[in-house]
């Protein structure tokens, strides 16, 4: 089959897999989406402690609700973004 999801790794799993600095004890991830339940899984067992995530688009789904009870579970703590409106311009 063709479908791009057999064949790829999402962005937290990928982040935690390709840390190449030893521990990520007590670190934070930030992301775009909330997390999945999968990837709740990894974020845990990595050590990571806060979960800054932007949009929880999925958040009526079994994967996220199970994800957040894990998160929750293990002492995670999960943090909404809040957009400061601020801008950064850079010129090269």
């Amino acid at each position: 089959d063709d479908n791009k999801y057999f064949y790829t790794v999402h962005s937290e799993l990928n982040a935690i897999l390709n840390y190449r600095g030893g521990s990520l004890e007590g670190s934070k991830i930030y992301v775009t989406l909330f997390p999945c339940n999968e990837c709740a899984k990894a974020i845990i067992q990595s050590g990571i402690k806060a979960v800054i995530y932007r949009d929880d688009l999925y958040k009526d789904t079994k994967e996220v609700k199970a994800s957040k009870r894990m998160l929750k579970t293990a002492g995670v703590e999960i943090i909404e973004y809040k957009s400061t409106g601020r801008t950064l311009n850079i010129t090269l």
